[in-house]
């Protein structure tokens, strides 16, 4: 099950994809993480999408992610009498907080949040941004707006308000009842959407405390403008391309999906680039190439990993859309730009031991001509900072904890190994070896770079690094 690529495949589970058959060929295609969307779907449905993860993890004997994804604050309109309006630009249309079925002139807007943080001038985008209207006067109650763009619109569409800061928490209470069991359940990671500040993050840390790492899907720009911040205080990034466009301009996407994977690369954290990649794919067997070249540009970027949603969750074509997703990948990973892109573009290391033992194994590794830079780690800091060295050779993560080789499934260059504890340097190193072998990344009169934290256990402590011969020679 190694891969012949360094970044990482994440695909959302559904209907298409749920069946063991389906979903083991799904890993065998090349996903190394999956995504439960709690936006859809009960409790007993990811529970058993779960297990099937845990049954083919068994099987095919490597480590899974499993990254359950929270709703967050969906804000919709009501219902209409009629079920549907068609509005014209330049139409007067109120928003108000009664929840009697709306008509040409008004529709509940059942969020006070959202009349209290609103503002004069502030645009209203509906329908996934096919309509959009501006706010002409507002009350706590109530806004009275003029539509700039108009259409067809119908029951309980979705709004977003690209200039306004909601006083809101991401977590709604059905986020919160889903976030208690999916950590009881031991799912590896958890996304929370429509993260505006750095304070939200901080909530679902506290609520998580520790269970799981915190992916902040940024997909608003309020939080462009708290980026650092954001970044600091997530053990995960995702671009979340779909709300973004709506919210952004479209021609700002791409910069902004730039600036994020800069900023992430520097603080040597894993980012992930989602939303219609392969969209096509949903009800073709093949991707355009403007979809090819979008995949392929995340990776240029230096994106640790990238997200199937749609294609594999209810898409015609799961397996094939996760082959040529993982074709492209190789591809690019083999071309002297990316090689050269991704050597410009290696942040400096921070001045501490652990970044220095980190950035010398690179070193080493490429001097000696070394198989592959080895970690061994109990929290997975150490693999974490390999990674954002961007070897030329793989990663080797071995690890005795299964909750951590999981979690570096989504890692940059990591292959994850849960192995034996080890009680000295020496048995790790032999411990090494053995998985190196076995594993088919070197054999006999190779030699291995080895990373480690001493004394055993001590998160981020990385403090030595040891060259070995699978010849016995060391």
């Amino acid at each position: 099950m190694r891969r012949q690529r360094k970044a990482k495949i994440i695909a959302t589970l559904g209907p298409a994809s749920s069946r063991p058959d389906v979903l083991e060929k799904i890993v065998q295609a090349g996903v190394d993480v999956f995504r439960l969307n709690f936006s859809h779907g009960e409790h007993a449905e990811h529970q058993a999408r779960f297990e099937t993860i845990r049954e083919v993890e068994a099987k095919l004997g490597r480590p899974i992610g499993v990254l359950m994804d929270l709703q967050g604050p969906k804000i919709r309109v009501g219902t209409f009498a009629d079920e549907k309006i068609t509005l014209e630009a330049g139409a007067q249309f109120r928003f108000d907080m009664d929840k009697k079925p709306g008509d040409q002139t008004r529709v509940s807007l059942p969020h006070p949040e959202v009349f209290a943080a609103l503002q004069p001038g502030a645009s209203l985008l509906l329908d996934d941004g096919k309509l959009r209207m501006r706010v002409d006067k507002c009350d706590e109650n109530s806004a009275d707006c003029t539509v700039e763009i108009g259409g067809p619109l119908s029951n309980r569409k979705g709004v977003n308000l690209p200039d306004v800061m909601l006083p809101m928490s991401p977590l709604t209470e059905k986020d919160r009842i889903d976030l208690v069991y999916g950590l009881e359940m031991g799912v590896d990671f958890v996304a929370l959407s429509f993260v505006q500040r750095p304070e939200d993050v901080a909530e679902a840390r506290k609520l998580v405390n520790g269970r799981a790492a915190i992916v902040s899907k940024l997909e608003k720009p309020q939080a462009i403008e708290h980026l650092d911040e954001i970044v600091a205080l997530s053990d995960i990034i995702m671009v979340a391309r779909g709300d973004l466009g709506v919210e952004c301009p479209p021609e700002d996407v791409p910069i902004l999906q730039k600036r994020i994977i800069k900023a992430c690369r520097e603080a040597g954290k894993p980012v992930i680039v989602a939303t219609q990649m392969l969209d096509s794919m949903v009800s073709n067997p093949a991707p355009t190439r403007a979809e090819a070249s979008d995949v392929a540009t995340a990776i240029y970027d230096g994106a640790d990993a990238v997200m199937l949603s749609a294609e594999s969750a209810v898409g015609k074509y799961p397996i094939e859309t996760v082959s040529i997703m993982n074709r492209i990948m190789v591809r690019v990973e083999r071309d002297e730009l990316y090689f050269r892109l991704r050597e410009a573009s290696r942040p400096d290391p921070e001045h501490n031991a652990p970044d220095a033992i980190s950035a010398a194994a690179r070193q080493v590794a490429g001097t000696i001509g070394a198989k592959a830079v080895v970690t061994y780690t109990t929290s997975g800091s150490t693999a974490y900072r390999s990674a954002r060295e961007r070897p030329e050779v793989p990663i080797l993560g071995l690890t005795p904890k299964i909750q951590t080789a999981r979690r570096l499934a989504l890692c940059w260059g990591v292959h994850p190994v849960f192995t034996r504890d080890a009680t000295n340097f020496g048995e790790m190193v032999g411990i090494a070896c053995d998985v190196a072998k076995r594993e088919e990344f070197a054999d006999n009169g190779d030699s291995l770079v080895i990373t480690a934290g001493v004394p055993f256990g001590t998160p981020g402590a990385t403090n030595i690094l040891r060259i070995a011969w699978l010849s016995g020679r060391g």
